[in-house]
């Protein structure tokens, strides 16, 4: 028998593997400079966590979680995102306690029984942050900016954020009336799903991807105009926030987010080289979240990245744009490895955005230098017997084949020249 992945979720092979290794690493550094700490949590919680958080009547919850019972028939659920794990870690190991105002970030798979397609496999993964403690547009502000940069820090460019506000629970309720008697009235046009989400969830309507439920939610009624003032004036405060930070965004009437936790600020960040289905990232404030999981009345707020579409995204780009981040180390000879190591230990200290390469096997120069146009690598440093000799290393250039022959002690230099 000739044994296959589990449908929709997938092996991560070499070279890929490099390219996830170069993401989850500048995720790291971009997020920890910036105050944030990483919590890990199971992969496996307590089904109530989810349907309570994200909401029974969701599409997430009824047609999409992988939910069993183990050995002593307790429904488990493999987590369909991250927040609702965080927010139980946060209560149940009283982090409130340690400060008024925490930030962290996660690195993940999370699974959902869907359809595959593009960027989404059943196991898929995400970069995520959550931050406790504010309700300050200022915070939201923060946040937003933190996915920017975090995604301009992982190379990419021409993403589009677009935000909006869902008030808070009673504007929700206020709005959900309102869209209700709106959607009642068209009942006939829209697909089979969203007549049952009319009764039990009308906000997941905004949400619905079939061409006439769209063309239905265009002429809906504008959430804005069902705020209370506080949360009017909280959403004007935010984008004059935005726009004096120059960071650039689209505010979209009706954007909803999928889970039923979201109050206030939501925003969804898409790239248009990802078609129909362009959504890169998305968050928002959930300010009852935590209460309702039966912690303190805490104000809280995140988003998430996907990381298969991130990676489409960057690879979609002009290769203009892309950064150029590899470096072979080529050595003939057992000194000239050692001295190799060195060299590749040095460049990635300082140079720490590049990805190092080096063989570390008894491949001839021929045979390594293949190795290195294989991996796409841009330089490579060479170091032979001669090489040692003169206390210098060549540096080669892998598109326009032209090489130098510098200081050692100066190949740092040499190669920030040519790279950066």
């Amino acid at each position: 028998m000739k044994y296959k992945a589990v449908k929709g979720m997938e092996d991560i092979l070499p070279p890929d593997t490099k390219i996830w290794q170069q993401l989850e690493e500048k995720a790291r550094s971009e997020l920890e400079f910036y105050g944030f700490l990483e919590i890990r949590t199971p992969l496996l919680e307590d089904t109530s966590i989810f349907v309570r958080s994200i909401g029974e009547d969701t599409d997430i919850v009824t047609k999409e979680m992988y939910t069993f019972k183990d050995r002593k028939e307790r429904s488990l659920t493999l987590r369909p995102e991250g927040t609702a794990s965080i927010v139980r870690a946060y209560i149940e190991h009283s982090l409130d306690k340690i400060s008024s105002r925490l930030q962290f970030y996660y690195i993940g798979p999370m699974f959902r029984s869907e359809r595959p397609q593009r960027g989404r496999s059943r196991q898929f993964h995400q970069i995520g942050v959550e931050v406790f403690g504010s309700n300050s547009p200022y915070a939201d502000a923060e946040v937003i900016k933190s996915a920017s940069n975090l995604l301009k820090a992982l190379g990419l460019s021409d993403f589009i954020i677009k935000i909006n506000s869902l008030g808070c629970k009673k504007d929700k309720d206020k709005f959900a009336e309102k869209l209700k008697g709106y959607l009642t009235g068209k009942k006939n046009r829209l697909c089979e799903d969203c007549k049952e989400r009319i009764k039990k969830n009308v906000l997941r309507v905004l949400d619905c991807k079939a061409e006439s439920c769209m063309q239905v939610v265009r002429e809906a009624p504008d959430i804005l105009s069902s705020l209370c003032i506080p949360c009017k004036d909280g959403f004007e405060k935010l984008k004059d926030i935005l726009d004096k930070l120059g960071i650039k965004y689209e505010e979209t009437k009706n954007l909803v987010r999928g889970l039923d936790y979201y109050t206030g600020t939501v925003f969804e960040i898409t790239h248009s080289s990802l078609g129909a289905q362009d959504a890169i990232g998305a968050g928002g404030r959930y300010d009852n979240l935590v209460k309702d999981l039966g912690g303190s009345d805490t104000a809280a707020m995140g988003y998430a990245l996907g990381m298969e579409r991130v990676i489409i995204a960057l690879k979609n780009q002009p290769p203009e744009s892309r950064a150029v981040n590899t470096v072979y180390i080529a050595t003939l000879g057992d000194r000239a490895k050692i001295e190799g190591v060195q060299i590749a230990e040095k460049i990635k200290k300082e140079l720490s955005s590049l990805i190092v390469l080096k063989d570390l096997g008894e491949a001839s120069l021929k045979s390594q230098m293949r190795s290195a146009d294989k991996n796409k690598a841009t330089l490579v440093v060479i170091l032979g017997e001669d090489e040692l000799r003169e206390g210098k290393v060549i540096i080669k250039n892998m598109q326009t084949k032209e090489q130098v022959s510098v200081e050692k002690n100066l190949v740092v230099n040499a190669i920030k020249d040519r790279l950066c």
